[in-house]
């Protein structure tokens, strides 16, 4: 059976609509169950959840409420509660496609072996993309993942977004639950407990998959386009990455330094080339993002 985690912190205009969305999908109700996270949410969350299960009552439904502040905290409570031997992290403020839940049962069926997969990740904007959007920006913003029409191990290096992920229950077992010191809280943007976790995985031998599939359609509201939102999550990710490598080791977190002196070599190129086309926006947002990013790392 496959447990759908929601974990939720005062998304109460999304909350119904994920769900509905879950319930309907083209798998059997009897063969999966939806575990709703509430994080302490202060708005009509618990209420919506209510409508949802008078409308879907068929629909196998557990409603939780974890009082420690964090989308870690959350989770960890999701594998607690679930009763599937498959997890299928799904974010609050999203949908899915009919064949979502059906695609990963049959994947993980056909493949014994397989501990996690994931499939794309597509934004929705509720207004219009900035002119200052690119490649990596969009991947930043809306955590827009798409790597192609075919099913593939993800390549060395990438793995599912935090969103739309499925794991056997198994994989916490051997590698732990995810790490409360990282990830959001509150309408703090501190992350990387997917990295973290996924990096344990790999060390671990263990194989990761894409799933062209199971799609999750990532609502992008319009604060999230904002310069200040931009600038926070930017360094947040600074202090992430800061948190998780220095928990390993001093080493680790050099490491990750010595990339970051890579990474604005790489973000040097490209505003050359945006330049060359008159898109100063564009580059100017991937310095800016460079910056906030090493900020970050050395807690400046």
């Amino acid at each position: 059976m496959i447990s759908v985690i929601i974990c939720t912190y005062n998304r109460q205009k999304y909350i119904y609509n994920v769900l509905k969305s879950v319930a309907e999908n083209d798998l059997p109700r009897t063969e999966y169950e939806i575990v709703l996270v509430n994080n302490n949410s202060t708005d009509n969350t618990e209420q919506e959840c209510r409508r949802f299960q008078n409308d879907f009552p068929e629909v196998k439904f557990r409603y939780c409420v974890e009082t420690s502040q964090g989308l870690s905290y959350a989770r960890n409570c999701g594998i607690r509660q679930a009763a599937g031997d498959l997890l299928a992290y799904v974010d609050d403020d999203a949908t899915v496609n009919k064949e979502y839940l059906s695609t990963y049962a049959q994947f993980f069926a056909d493949h014994p072996d397989a501990v996690a997969a994931g499939g794309p990740i597509l934004p929705r904007y509720e207004t219009e993309e900035p002119k200052w959007m690119t490649h990596y920006t969009r991947q930043l913003i809306t955590g827009k993942l798409y790597l192609g029409e075919k099913e593939r191990e993800f390549p060395r290096g990438a793995f599912p977004g935090g969103g739309n992920a499925c794991y056997r229950k198994s994989v916490f077992d051997t590698v732990g639950l995810f790490n409360v010191e990282l990830g959001r809280k509150g309408n703090s943007l501190i992350g990387a407990e997917e990295k973290d976790l996924f990096d344990k995985m790999t060390t671990h031998g263990m194989h990761f998959y894409y799933l062209p599939t199971a799609i999750l359609y990532h609502i992008i509201q319009p604060y999230k386009l904002t310069d200040d939102h931009f600038d926070r999550l930017t360094y947040s990710i600074g202090v992430s990455e800061r948190y998780r490598t220095q928990q390993i080791s001093r080493k680790k977190y050099l490491t990750r330094l010595m990339q970051e002196g890579v990474k604005w070599g790489g973000t040097l190129v490209l505003w050359c080339l945006h330049a060359l086309k008159g898109e100063f926006d564009k580059g100017n947002k991937l310095v800016a993002f460079r910056r906030n990013v090493t900020r970050g790392l050395l807690n400046h």
